[in-house]
């Protein structure tokens, strides 16, 4: 079977304004480019002609190949994530354009790639040439002579996708529409590459794990910043996952940094290789704003309320310490004693804070169970909420992690290497697990606006939140120790920004 890579770029002068798209179809086996694409398109937004090259690069690889399998590479972490069906495409202009782009191969045989925006030059370079061919009121023809190479410079094309930034302007990071806010003079970002993912877990993935000890994520002081890229803030673009800035052009929204606070800047791209080069790359990295709580839990007065997610996991059940696949297809053991016992002890501390303003559970029994223990100390209401149930094991359920190898090893590896598989019997896979949380993150998110909620859930859940939160990859979820009883916090504010206060605390069970 032939395998291709396309490359795809997209930019707008104006975002919205006169826009353009390339495409470049590659051989992966010989590195030989096939065919390119480009066109400039008219008025529009840069997510729209990123889009726009997406759908012309696949069509040019399914006519050259309609059973090939296509590598995707591009720079626009939004349309990356959103076709990997890893985030949510909300913006209407973006979900014809998706849909579209997904009907021109089976999605088996498409695979999505984010690459820097300095390896994704030729689809880049043809972009602009179409845009510099829409200027001029001439359709775009490929270029003749060497510099029509891939990634070769073209006599004349060297103008930029979309208007420079005013100066004392910049963006701030965030998830949905973004917009940039006034900075400091002087002030500088730099870019972000994390991609969120789905995960899961299994009666393994909540063991300890060797030589790794109990997390907790350090709120940051007041005053540091974010790293995120600076695209030219427009309307129109849509961004996407919590906590994660949108690379690219797209439209950026978030609060206003407090007094003091300041972004980096990306260094320039050097020459391929050397220590420069991999040191450059070693910097792409971004942070999240945290700033300290006012008041246990509280939020931080320069990012508004947020609705602040205290999540405890459930005491242990017989199946706890036996290491044994317990979701929400299995027996639906309650609490043991020692579960009680641990419930008990976190109704104490939790009271103790006084910030929990609502309880929201999970409807299996040992959830169910250690809700009401706490609820009941701090006189709340309990409110069960599907979407916090575990994941379902299917025919693991009940088993030890071993027995599974031992009766369904192909099955096993298959699961433990891709989050799209189902464990045996018909479970639920990681990536539905993920997808379900992120529904279920974003209801509770909009119904608790500006408080701190108390849910009671299971080790998949409160993983797939924190990963979630960080931008962090599937196998995470398997280098994250979670304890009985243990807690959690996950902050969300109104632009979508998220903010891990807490991980894994057990300080109240000694």
């Amino acid at each position: 079977m032939r395998e291709f890579i396309v490359e795809a770029d997209g930019g707008s002068r104006g975002n919205p304004g006169p826009a353009g798209y390339g495409s470049v179809v590659i051989d992966a086996v010989t590195g030989e480019t096939l065919v390119e694409r480009a066109e400039y398109i008219g008025v529009a937004t840069n997510n729209v002609a990123e889009y726009r090259g997406l759908i012309a690069g696949l069509r040019a690889a399914r006519d050259l190949d309609p059973a090939a399998r296509v590598r995707v590479r591009m720079d626009s972490k939004l349309v990356v994530e959103q076709m990997s069906g890893r985030w949510q495409i909300k913006h209407p202009d973006m979900r014809p354009l998706a849909a579209e782009a997904a009907r021109v191969l089976p999605r088996s045989q498409v695979t999505y790639e984010w690459i820097p925006r300095a390896q994704n030059k030729h689809a880049d370079r043809l972009a602009n040439e179409a845009m510099d061919a829409g200027k001029r009121g001439e359709p775009w023809t490929p270029p003749t002579g060497e510099a029509a190479g891939p990634g070769a410079p073209v006599e004349g094309h060297g103008e930029p996708r979309a208007q420079p930034q005013r100066p004392g302007t910049g963006t701030v990071q965030g998830r949905g529409e973004l917009r940039d806010q006034p900075r400091p003079s002087g002030s500088r970002t730099a870019t972000e590459t994390p991609t969120p993912t789905s995960g899961g877990e299994a009666a393994s993935a909540g063991a300890p794990v060797e030589g790794r000890g109990e997390l907790r994520a350090q709120p940051q002081r007041s005053g540091t910043g974010t790293t995120t890229e600076a695209p030219t803030p427009t309307s129109g673009g849509e961004a996407a996952s919590a906590g994660v800035p949108v690379e690219g052009r797209g439209e950026l929204r978030d609060q206003p940094r407090p007094s003091g606070s300041r972004t980096a800047t990306e260094t320039p791209t050097p020459p391929p290789g050397g220590e420069a080069a991999k040191a450059t790359d070693d910097r792409r990295a971004a942070h999240n704003v945290a700033t300290t709580p006012t008041v246990g839990w509280g939020a931080p007065p320069d990012m508004g309320a947020p609705a602040t997610f205290v999540l405890l996991r459930h005491g242990e059940t017989p199946l706890t310490p036996q290491k044994r696949f317990s979701g929400s297809g299995g027996s639906d053991p309650s609490l043991s004693d020692v579960g009680r016992q641990q419930a008990e002890r976190a109704a104490t501390a939790l009271a103790a804070r006084g910030t929990i303003q609502a309880v929201v559970a999970s409807p299996l029994a040992r959830t169910r169970e250690t809700a009401a223990v706490v609820a009941a100390r701090l006189g709340l209401d309990v409110t069960i909420e599907d979407g916090l149930r575990e994941t379902d094991f299917g025919a693991w359920e009940g088993l030890t992690f071993g027995e599974v190898r031992d009766r369904y090893p192909d099955d096993m590896n298959a699961w433990l290497g891709s989050p799209d598989v189902e464990p045996t019997g018909g479970g639920e896979s990681f990536a539905a697990t993920a997808h379900r949380m992120a529904e279920t993150r974003d209801r509770l998110t909009a119904a608790y606006v500006g408080r701190t909620v108390l849910l009671v859930t299971h080790v998949t859940p409160i993983k797939t939140l924190v990963r979630l939160a960080l931008g962090a990859p599937p196998e995470s979820l398997f280098r994250m120790e979670l304890s009985a009883a243990s807690l959690s916090a996950v902050a969300y504010y109104a632009d979508g920004n998220a903010s891990v206060r807490l991980f894994n605390d057990t300080s109240h069970l000694r």
